[in-house]
């Protein structure tokens, strides 16, 4: 993800314990609405691959510009749920973006490891932290949930704010139980978020009714 990370934690994430419907890899056939974010919003357009150990493709993430928050793209479902469109390779995702008008920002597609932060979640007692996976996860996680409204979980507080700044830092190995504990349950919640959320694998567009600004 061509992203830059400052700061801390976003205390406003209300999390990813609740998971979007679904679950399974829904082939689609025509979608006839594009969105690209609230009203007005400006951002520019990437392609993300996802490496996990049960589901992984290549999505699109809007990189907000101004007040406007990343997110990862999503599209409307059926009985209001939202779906993350979803593609084999990062061509695929081009090509789809191309054919709306939106050129991605960058041609390629970076890569989040998920498949590292699973294997240390697993047994996090004897495993070393995979810093930059975790860190890119987190991130992800996020964007991801501000991509499905529906999605619910823990609230970050001050103790994730903590854990945030020292994995920044490249200092996790100096987080307390709290921290650490804090931390696995939130990366736990959005692994599960991501291998159950609805998704559009190559979806076309017929119809496409733009609410937003992006790649401009």
């Amino acid at each position: 993800m061509v992203r830059a990370v400052a700061g801390v934690a976003d205390n406003s994430f209300d999390g990813l314990r609740r998971p979007c419907q679904g679950g399974a890899m829904a082939e689609s056939g025509t979608v006839d609405w594009f969105a690209a974010g609230d009203e007005g919003e400006r951002g520019r357009l990437y392609a993300y691959r996802i490496r996990g150990r049960d589901r992984g493709g290549v999505l699109l993430w809007i990189g907000g510009v101004g007040n406007a928050r990343d997110r990862v793209l999503t599209l409307p479902g059926a009985a209001g749920h939202r779906t993350v469109p979803v593609f084999r390779t990062a061509g695929q995702a081009r090509r789809y973006a191309d054919r709306r008008g939106w050129p991605l920002a960058h041609p390629e597609a970076d890569t989040l490891e998920l498949a590292r932060v699973q294997h240390w979640l697993a047994d996090p007692a004897r495993r070393r932290v995979p810093a930059g996976a975790v860190l890119d996860a987190w991130n992800f996680f996020e964007d991801l949930a501000r991509g499905l409204p529906a999605a619910s979980g823990p609230r970050q507080t001050a103790v994730h704010d903590g854990a945030y700044e020292k994995l920044f830092g490249d200092a996790c190995d100096i987080w307390t139980p709290e921290e650490r504990g804090a931390v696995q349950e939130l990366l736990t919640a959005g692994v599960e978020l991501w291998n159950s959320c609805l998704v559009s694998v190559k979806p076309r567009a017929s119809a496409v009714r733009i609410t937003g600004s992006v790649g401009r």
